[in-house]
């Protein structure tokens, strides 16, 4: 681990926030990444200091963020480890069937948040010429740890036949397929890794400008009409991203 943790050129720091958060903030983005089989052993606070070319004052700041949040222990004379349990990561797979992606989305904790009604002026584009929709935000859970947050905008005449109890159990593609029978036909999806805004961060108990998954999907029924549009951030210490591809 130590030298995959060092390999490639380190970030430049901005002025902007403290040294150490930023260092933490690489850190934790860089051991989320690595190969879960391999040595767990982070390189020393020297190595790390040189790296970063910043003080052991900063690493040890930084080191004391992240053991006290449990992604890593430190141990005097021995070293800081990875907790193995602080990596376990779910796949967010895309396998070519949305009932696949939909069953690995049913098994957690739903907590409804808001149901909100958002005029034209701040609907997104792509929802298309309503007068207003229904925003629904929704907080999903693992262990009673936040995993994703996600805001759904759904036409008004489709929201009010979702009930909260529905959507505490289910995915809002699989009940406006099997609850409301609208006949879907697409979904487009688009997921890009990006830093949590303070209020995203705060849902999802991690630190501001963590790295965060972003899957922004779009909803077809009859053909092109769009029916749900979806911004869903997941943890970017609890998920990765995976596609699988059948080759004719």
């Amino acid at each position: 681990m130590p030298d995959a943790l060092l390999a490639g050129p380190a970030p430049r720091f901005s002025g902007m926030l403290p040294l150490w958060y930023q260092l933490a903030q690489s850190l934790r983005a860089a051991i989320v990444g690595l190969d879960r089989d391999g040595d767990l052993r982070l390189p020393t606070e020297a190595q790390l200091a040189r790296h970063y070319g910043v003080s052991l004052t900063t690493v040890r700041q930084a080191l004391s963020s992240l053991a006290a949040e449990g992604l890593i222990s430190r141990h005097r004379r021995r070293g800081t480890f990875v907790n193995a349990d602080a990596l376990r990561a779910r796949p967010l797979r895309v396998l070519g069937s949305a009932d696949a992606v939909m069953a690995q989305q049913s098994s957690d904790e739903v907590r409804v948040l808001s149901r909100t009604r958002v005029s034209a002026r701040a609907l997104p584009a792509r929802l298309g010429p309503v007068r207003e929709a229904v925003l629904i935000r929704r907080l999903r859970l693992d262990d009673g740890v936040p995993v994703s947050y996600a805001e759904n905008y759904l036409r008004a005449e489709h929201a009010a036949r979702v009930s909260d109890e529905a959507l505490a159990q289910a995915p809002v593609t699989k009940i406006l397929r099997d609850e409301l029978s609208l006949p879907l036909t697409r979904i487009d999806n688009e997921v890009s890794a990006r830093t949590a805004p303070a209020e995203v961060a705060a849902l999802l108990q991690i630190d501001a400008l963590s790295p965060v998954l972003v899957s922004e999907n779009v909803t077809y029924a009859a053909g092109t009409t769009p029916v749900d549009v979806a911004r869903i951030h997941y943890r970017g210490d609890r998920f990765t991203y995976a596609i699988s591809l059948d080759i004719p």
